[in-house]
């Protein structure tokens, strides 16, 4: 049984974070990751990949609205093309993993993928997709595992007409009208995203202003 001075379980900007600095104090160090891609839910899904499409999309408007302005002529029309907008997304998503990786081989830190609980006070059985579940021994454990999109009881959501803005960040096509329950950060960043790719946006927020939090 491999023992630590700390586990983390999550490897988001919070685990991933305090992992390294655990490292650097000394200590040996270990983070529990689910998923088989390090960096949690703002790197994969979230924050890098809304803002990676704010930035094309940025681009895009600039040229339809403001090129002429500056003197920039672009013979025909200017088109999305919005499947190589989301393969450019997921390249600034798979190098900001890859530094993440880099960063937990350079501080020695141990990566587990599986599903952590706890055993007792020190141990963490983790549940692998493959193979035997692994205990491992912490005297301390960090739990930053993180959120998950929200639902709502009377929303069905199928991921097809009704998506999570996991698949808003992965869309085949841009919608004529696009219906965002939600007005915090990455809601907005979605709606902004396809209003500036051309789609009709609303947002609806239950407090009594966006981005209540």
């Amino acid at each position: 049984m491999s023992t630590y001075d700390v586990a983390v379980i999550g490897s988001g900007p919070g685990g991933y974070v305090a992992a390294i600095r655990c490292a650097q104090l000394g200590m040996k160090t270990a983070i529990i990751e689910k998923y088989s891609s390090l960096g949690g839910t703002c790197l994969n899904v979230g924050c890098i990949p809304s803002k990676a499409l704010l930035d094309s999309s940025h681009h895009y408007d600039d040229a339809v609205k403001h090129f002429e302005d500056h003197g920039i002529e672009i013979p025909g029309e200017v088109k999305v093309n919005l499947e190589k907008m989301i393969e450019r997304k997921q390249s600034v998503v798979d190098q900001t993993v890859d530094g993440i990786k880099f960063l937990m081989n350079k501080n020695k830190i141990d990566v587990i993928q599986g599903v952590g609980s706890f055993k007792d006070a020190t141990h963490i059985t983790i549940d692998k997709a493959e193979g035997e579940p692994e205990t491992i021994e912490a005297k301390h454990t960090i739990i930053a595992t993180g959120s998950k999109p929200s639902s709502l009881p009377f929303i069905k959501i199928d991921k097809e007409r009704i998506i999570t803005s996991t698949e808003a960040l992965k869309m085949k096509e841009v919608p004529k009208h696009l219906l965002v329950i939600g007005g915090g950060v990455i809601g907005l960043e979605l709606g902004q995203v396809y209003k500036r790719l051309g789609a009709e946006v609303s947002v609806i927020e239950y407090m009594d202003r966006i981005i209540p939090t």
